[in-house]
């Protein structure tokens, strides 16, 4: 009597193992249309591949073929139509199913670009939603003049905040000829702490480089097989506490970590060809700037950081250590003014001041120099909402992983780490 249900149940468990094979099969297919979907978009948008490892000829092609933008954004229909029919059998993993979600939410925000690029005019909220799936929190002109009064407290002399607060800043400038010293370190002291807590690949490296004339002050171009090319932009004067920010944030535990885990894990290990190429334009592009900006508490937290500032990096730039309390107190204060840029941009961008009002109004709740504001500007001309992924990511980031791990440092870590492996969305960060 115990045969037949033997039976059923050994014929069950071929079905659910020919359905998940078949699945398998389905999203392979449609893993390796996405990466060419991207490279095809970005024919069209030079800044929207950031990165791409993949099979050489996929690109090629793309270059060749050249196919419209009406025409991408029929196949990236087509292909939304595909993945909804595409049913996860019964059990699957956490991962399958964020992996479902990531790429159908990852082109919805591809068909979003193809219509900015067809004459699609969106406001910076809708910019960000559709692009980012977030958007900013508004924040008041009176929010930022209260952090600036508090400022105006703690910054000696007279004479207007901005050029009191640059004065300050200029004894705290690396010296060009010290630059490299310093960043060495930095990036030994960011990679120590990282490798105490994250396993990475034998081969993994990165080359860095000095460069000018960019609208930004440092970016990682991830070259695949676990290498970073990462440029410091030296057009403005960098100062002392860039050197732990830009080497945390641009290498380790940052973009350089975050995408070495997703090719050894994701794309190696488990054949998902999608994090081969990295669409800028994206949600994805929210994760990886708010775990790279968050990633310089872990590995720093306050005490920490400042004792290696005053201890390593202070002597390297040939700086007064005995100062760098006073420096950082200051830096907690107008780190309160971040969402300052998101505010100029959101009015930029939408049609309530010009180019002329944004610098401007970046130099008085940002106190960014005339120069710096001007570069921001011209960063938000390129790279559109693309600022919230900094301020607000971060915020997301801390949030999800704090409410996991607690007060507990080495949770933190673990949370931080299993967060930068896997395609978790910005808004799955809340939940």
């Amino acid at each position: 009597m115990r045969r037949p249900h033997r039976a059923l149940a050994w014929l069950a468990a071929v079905g659910l193992l020919v359905v998940s094979l078949a699945c398998g099969a389905q999203m392979s297919n449609l893993s390796e249309r996405y990466v060419k979907l991207v490279l095809a978009v970005g024919v069209h948008d030079p800044d929207y591949v950031d990165a791409y490892y993949g099979p050489p000829e996929w690109r090629t092609a793309a270059a060749e073929q050249r196919r419209s933008v009406a025409d991408l954004d029929a196949d990236a229909a087509a292909w939304l139509g595909e993945l909804a029919d595409e049913v996860l059998p019964p059990g699957a993993a956490e991962l399958e199913r964020l992996r479902h979600r990531y790429l159908k939410t990852q082109v919805e925000s591809l068909r979003a670009r193809l219509k900015m690029l067809s004459g699609e005019r969106l406001t910076f909220d809708e910019e960000s939603a559709a692009l980012y799936d977030a958007v900013a929190p508004v924040h008041t002109e009176e929010e930022f003049r209260a952090v600036l009064r508090e400022l105006d407290a703690h910054l000696p002399g007279s004479g207007p905040l901005l050029d009191r607060y640059q004065a300050f800043r200029e004894r705290f400038e690396i010296p060009k000829d010290r630059l490299d010293a310093v960043f060495a370190a930095a990036i030994e002291g960011c990679r120590a702490r990282t490798l105490e807590h994250i396993a990475l690949p034998a081969t993994e490296s990165f080359t860095i480089e000095y460069v000018t004339g960019k609208t930004w002050s440092g970016y990682n171009w991830y070259q695949g097989n676990y290498r970073s090319l990462i440029q410091i932009n030296t057009d403005l004067p960098i100062y002392i506490e860039r050197a732990i920010d830009l080497a945390c944030h641009e290498g380790y535990p940052g973009h350089h970590v975050y995408n070495v885990l997703l090719e050894q894990h994701l794309t190696r290990e488990r054949g998902w060809q999608e994090f081969s190429v990295y669409a800028l334009f994206s949600p994805q592009s929210l994760i990886a700037e708010g775990t790279a900006n968050y990633g310089i508490e872990v590995a720093f937290p306050d005490a920490e950081r400042r004792r290696f500032e005053r201890d390593v990096l202070f002597p390297a730039a040939g700086l007064d250590a005995s100062r760098a309390d006073e420096y950082y107190d200051v830096l907690e204060l107008v780190d309160k003014l971040s969402y300052a840029g998101n505010e100029a941009a959101r009015r930029y961008r939408d049609g309530t001041i010009d180019a002329s009002a944004a610098a401007k109004w970046i130099e008085t709740y940002a106190l960014y120099s005339p120069e710096r504001a001007a570069q921001r500007v011209r960063f938000i001309d390129q790279y559109g909402a693309y600022v919230i992924n900094y301020n607000l990511g971060k915020d997301l980031v801390a949030s999800y992983v704090e409410r996991h791990a607690g007060a507990d440092p080495n949770r933190r870590w673990s949370e931080f780490a299993k967060l930068i492996s896997s395609p978790r969305l910005p808004s799955e960060l809340k939940d």
